[in-house]
């Protein structure tokens, strides 16, 4: 399976960031053949920042071009609903094997 690059950092909270990236790698640990058994899919829950905070995590899994085709993995963490605008996020492109 492989990876496009990850997208940058979008918050001004390095805490959050650190966050979102590790959701990502963990987000990141099933393959093209699991995720597209249940893709499209979407989950927000609780959870805790690097730093001990309480956060919402939400992990998201879409086709990225057409159905069958790559899987487009995306998170953001955010400390509560009210701040979602202001959310660390990160996504990374899981391509289709060849």
């Amino acid at each position: 399976m492989s990876k496009t690059s990850r997208s940058e950092p979008t918050a001004a909270d390095p805490d959050l960031d650190a966050a979102a990236e590790d959701e990502l790698q963990r987000a990141l640990t099933l393959s093209w053949a699991e995720l597209a058994k249940v893709t499209p899919w979407g989950d927000t829950f609780e959870g805790f920042s690097p730093a001990n905070r309480p956060v919402l995590m939400e992990r998201n899994y879409l086709w990225a071009d057409a159905p069958g085709g790559d899987i487009l993995c995306e998170v953001a963490v955010f400390p509560n609903a009210v701040l979602y605008d202001g959310a660390a996020r990160r996504s990374a492109r899981v391509r289709r094997p060849t």
